[in-house]
């Protein structure tokens, strides 16, 4: 099973969106689930792990099984040697289970990555990952279901984490 993971902030509360599903092509989820929690900390620049880490594994201790792979919203890796969301979360679950980093945006030393473009976008997503051979990641997420950039399941993990907001 492969968990896509994603948290939004408002105010002291996080919420968290998880999405099951089995193959990286499949178009829904197997499972879905939402939790809201305090927020661990205020966000600070090239520390984005202190405030979305603690909620992320909230998430994954209230799921009745571990997923095989974690996708994340963010980076696995900032630098060739500076960790990122990706591999904290990794170390935290004592690298038993890879994760796959999908962002949006570009972070300027990154490495190492690969840009993946989908659907008609002139925009690439930055892949970066631990656990699983980085070309791998890559073309998984190129597989995934979905015309847009955003592949439909990260987007609906998107999707749960706002919904406890609102």
């Amino acid at each position: 099973m492969i968990a896509a993971l994603d948290a939004h902030y408002r105010g002291d509360t996080a919420t968290v969106g998880c999405v099951l599903f089995r193959n990286w092509t499949d178009p829904a989820p197997t499972a879905e689930h939402s939790l809201s929690a305090p927020a661990a900390s205020d966000y600070t620049p090239g520390q984005f792990y202190l405030r979305e880490l603690p909620p992320l594994l909230a998430m994954l201790s209230s799921l009745e099984a571990r997923p095989n792979l974690l996708l994340i919203d963010g980076y696995v890796w900032l630098g060739p040697e500076r960790p990122g969301l990706g591999k904290r979360l990794s170390d935290a679950l004592e690298g038993a289970t890879p994760v796959v980093g999908v962002a949006k945006t570009p972070f300027k030393d990154a490495a190492p990555l690969r840009e993946v473009l989908r659907g008609k976008s002139i925009k690439p997503l930055f892949v970066t990952a631990q656990g699983i051979p980085l070309d791998a990641a890559a073309k998984a997420i190129a597989a995934m279901h979905g015309p847009w950039r955003l592949p439909t399941l990260l987007k609906r993990a998107d999707q749960l984490s706002r919904k406890l907001l609102n």
